[in-house]
């Protein structure tokens, strides 16, 4: 796949590269290495956007995350702390009365992150499904893009941690709740109030990540590998049931969670041509084609895109 086969362009994104290394997927690159790949605050907007995009655009299905350098050391060290020293200092200047520092400040709206969390991830609820290739250190903010994605493939020299406690801080962008949630309280505290660091192969076993890669160097193909699988799977279907694995998470009751799923997507899924494409797929013992609906439609809008704008009262252009 090639940036030729989108339909709408992405938007600017000076912080990430963006690459399609197999059909229907999407790998966003963090490209900071000379800062550990840690993110600055409007780069938090422009992930914000770009995976707003990445849900409406209908030739992707699905996207990778992981860092970028080489050789390559972190895939986020979280928030860009250089960055935030200099705010301090900013803020002391004009506590004492600086003018020049008023005028340096920015736009405080701007510093903050947007309701997605983190590189837009860490409390991102959207449609699509989103895959962490961490290929080095995930730290803060790093490790909470992780618990905010749906699968993790964790290269053998990964680090997890959250160290925000340590530097007078909290992890406040999701991943407290979410790390009680995979891991357990005991664990969770020790890792956000005591500074553990877990391995690749410790967050495999706390259940946080899925597994580790055969070498650093593979981590990337094994999750555009996976990712490839979903990708050729009905997209309908994995909207879905992301959906309802989601619900199931977030929701203290189980059957209410299922209850909401079946409202929300029960009878357009149903109804929707690729179910039929799959079950015909099954009965003749053929692989599903599915998701290309633009050429037996007539529109460049996958049946579930159309419905959610149509549904939220949103006009694309």
């Amino acid at each position: 796949m090639t940036s030729s086969s989108l339909t709408t362009p992405p938007p600017p994104t000076p912080t990430y590269l963006l690459t399609y290394p197999s059909p229907y997927v999407l790998l966003i690159t963090i490209n900071r290495p000379r800062a550990m790949n840690s993110l600055p605050y409007t780069s938090h907007w422009e992930a914000d956007a770009l995976l707003l995009w990445f849900d409406s655009e209908p030739s992707l299905r699905i996207a990778i995350i992981t860092g970028g350098g080489t050789p390559n050391k972190a895939f986020c060290a979280g928030q860009d702390l250089i960055e935030q020293r200099d705010l301090a200092d900013l803020r002391a200047r004009i506590a004492a009365g600086d003018s020049a520092a008023q005028k340096a400040m920015p736009d405080r709206r701007t510093l903050v992150h947007p309701p997605s969390g983190f590189m837009g991830v860490s409390r991102r609820a959207g449609k699509k499904p989103v895959i962490a290739a961490v290929n080095g250190w995930a730290m803060g903010g790093g490790f909470e893009i992780c618990l905010g994605c749906d699968i993790i493939v964790a290269s053998p020299n990964a680090t997890f941690g959250l160290p925000e406690a340590m530097r007078g801080l909290y992890a406040g962008a999701g991943g407290l709740s979410r790390l009680v949630r995979l891991a357990g309280m005991t664990v969770a505290s020790e890792v956000a109030m005591a500074g553990r660091f877990l391995s690749a192969q410790e967050a495999v076993q706390y259940g946080i990540a899925n597994r580790v890669s055969k070498t650093h160097e593979s981590c990337v193909p094994e999750a555009v590998e996976m990712a490839s699988r979903i990708a050729g799977l009905s997209p309908d279907a994995i909207i879905v049931t992301r959906h309802g694995l989601r619900q199931s998470w977030e929701t203290a009751s189980v059957e209410r969670a299922s209850q909401e799923t079946e409202m929300r997507y029960g009878a357009l899924l149903r109804d929707g041509e690729n179910i039929g494409i799959g079950l015909r797929a099954f009965a003749e013992k053929k692989e599903a084609l599915n998701g290309d609906l633009s050429s037996r439609r007539g529109t460049r809008e996958p049946e579930f895109e159309r419905y959610e704008v149509l549904r939220l009262g949103v006009n694309k252009t």
